[in-house]
């Protein structure tokens, strides 16, 4: 990661500070999704900024150095920075398919068992597409199929 970068939580980047229901307030309404539309932007928004550093930080810093441990120190550190971008690359499609389920308004709901997935947990992860106990359960079997 470049000099000077560092980890925010989603709310932080957003620059959002948690939802507070309303009470009698009805879950996912037009409020909770642009809510949560905002932090989804923002989120995605500093991913690409990130991708974009990450493009210039290598060009800048791209030398043919005659020491072969030279050259191969850098290359080990563009081979992580790559790396980290191919997981923030595949973090961006599963917002923008979060986003799609927000404007088809399919958002909130475990895909599993289509109950609430709740505000706190999708503040949280806001690309979960799962309920807690789903999410538990499925890394259980997950855990037992691997081991």
């Amino acid at each position: 990661m470049p000099e000077g970068t560092k980890k925010l939580g989603v709310l932080a980047i957003a620059g959002v500070e948690p939802y507070q229901e309303k009470p009698g307030e009805e879950y996912m309404n037009a409020d909770q999704l642009g809510h949560f539309r905002t932090i989804l932007d923002a989120w995605r928004n500093q991913l690409r900024e990130e991708v974009d550093r990450t493009l210039n930080h290598m060009q800048d810093e791209a030398a043919n150095f005659p020491d072969p441990v030279d050259r191969a120190a850098q290359e080990e550190e563009f081979s992580l920075e790559l790396r980290a971008r191919d997981r923030e690359r595949k973090l961006i499609k599963k917002i923008e398919k979060t986003l799609q389920k927000i404007e088809e308004d399919d958002f909130g709901f475990c895909d599993s068992c289509g109950i609430e997935i709740g505000i706190r947990r999708l503040e949280a992860r806001p690309t979960a597409d799962q309920c807690i106990d789903c999410k538990t359960l499925a890394e259980i079997k997950e855990k037992q199929m691997a081991g």
